[in-house]
């Protein structure tokens, strides 16, 4: 009786072993299949090859093409956590996985850019497909960074889409 159960249990437990390295190995390699690809921010010099007139206009007329210059004028009357906190309306995808973290590390970033309205740019890239950008802004977008309250303080005049492109 205990010569029939031996077979059985090796059975069992080679099954088990099987299935188990095969979940793993399922896992593995179908993950990226599961898992949505990542955007991560690629600057605004990235949309000039396809979308040449719109970052023509945007360098040329919009402030915010040059919003690091502006604080960092301001720099001087700031301790370092003050000017910090300028990085999340002056820059592209400060406190974002891969957004700005310094001049040093991502020059590219230093402004606040095309991906600031428009969301990270590195699937539309890829992809060409308008969809995997934000593309209908209204101005509920532009208060993340145009609150009332900063709207006040800098004596700004929001425009909706003013100088952006």
């Amino acid at each position: 009786m205990i010569e029939k159960k031996k077979p059985v249990i090796c059975f069992t437990l080679c099954y088990g072993i099987v299935a188990m390295v095969s979940l793993v190995w399922c896992s593995l390699t179908l993950a990226p299949v599961w898992a949505a690809p990542e955007k991560t921010y690629v600057g605004s010099e990235a949309c000039q090859e396809c979308h040449e007139g719109e970052y023509k206009s945007f360098k040329t007329y919009a402030k915010k093409a040059h919003s690091y210059e502006s604080i960092a004028t301001m720099k001087k009357g700031l301790n370092e956590a003050e000017f910090r906190t300028c990085f999340e309306c002056h820059t592209t995808g400060f406190g974002q996985p891969g957004g700005f973290q310094s001049l040093q590390d991502t020059p590219h970033l230093k402004n606040a850019g095309c991906e600031v309205c428009h969301g990270p740019g590195s699937l539309h890239i890829e992809s060409e497909d308008p969809g995997d950008l934000n593309e209908d802004l209204t101005a509920k977008d532009c208060e993340t960074c145009h609150s009332s309250e900063r709207v006040a303080a800098f004596d700004y005049r929001p425009l909706i889409h003013g100088g952006a492109h």
